[in-house]
C-alpha cells in the first residue's frame, strides 16, 4: 500500500500496518526514508510557530528556521536512531523476540503517520498561539504518537521470523 494509505490505516490499527511494512523484508532505504520524511514534516510543523514568534519578538525568522532545520533534518534522526536501539534493548530484556529493524520501523513510522497531528499542532501554535488549545493538540499528538509507537513495537517484538 502506498504511504498515502498507510497514514489513516495506522489510525485504525497501528500494528497491522508496522506488520505489513516489515513483510517486506529489511530495507533499510526504506526506514531511512519514513523517517527523514517524518524529521521534515516535524520541522515544515515548526515553521508557523517560528514565523509568529519571530514577529511578536521581533527576532530574525531566517536565524530561527535555519536552527529548527538543523534540529530535525540532520540531529533529530541520530537521537532517533538511538531511541530505537535502545526501544529494542529494553524490549529484548522482556523478551522480545524483534530485531533492530522492526524496532527502526516500529519508531520512525510513528513518527511519520503521526504527522498530520504534529502538523495541525504547528498551525494552533502559529495561529493561536501558547494557551489550552495548543496544549490540547500537543496532548493529542503525544497519545497518537506514542500509540501508533508502542503499537508497532509490540508487533515487531513478536518476531517475524
Amino acid at each position: 500500500m502506498p504511504v498515502t494509505r498507510d497514514i489513516p490505516a495506522t489510525y485504525t490499527g497501528p500494528g497491522k500496518v508496522v506488520r505489513r511494512l516489515l513483510a517486506h523484508g529489511e530495507r533499510e532505504d526504506r526506514a531511512l526514508a519514513y523517517l527523514m520524511a517524518g524529521c521534515l514534516l516535524m520541522f515544515v510543523a515548526q515553521l508557523p510557530r517560528l514565523a509568529r514568534e519571530a514577529h511578536i519578538k521581533d527576532q530574525e525568522l531566517n536565524m530561527l528556521m535555519g536552527a529548527s532545520l538543523m534540529a530535525w533534518v540532520f540531529l533529530a534522526p541520530l537521537m532517533l536512531y538511538c531511541i530505537a536501539a535502545l526501544s529494542h534493548i529494553a524490549a529484548r530484556l522482556m523478551r522480545g523476540k524483534g530485531t533492530f529493524y522492526g524496532a527502526r520501523i516500529a519508531l520512525f513510522w510513528a513518527l511519520l503517520a503521526s504527522s498530520p497531528v504534529v502538523l495541525l499542532n504547528g498551525l494552533v501554535a502559529g495561529f493561536i498561539g501558547p494557551g489550552p488549545a495548543l496544549q490540547f493538540v500537543g496532548l493529542i499528538w503525544v497519545s497518537v504518537f506514542g500509540w501508533f509507537w508502542i503499537g508497532g513495537l509490540i508487533t515487531a517484538e513478536k518476531g517475524q521470523g
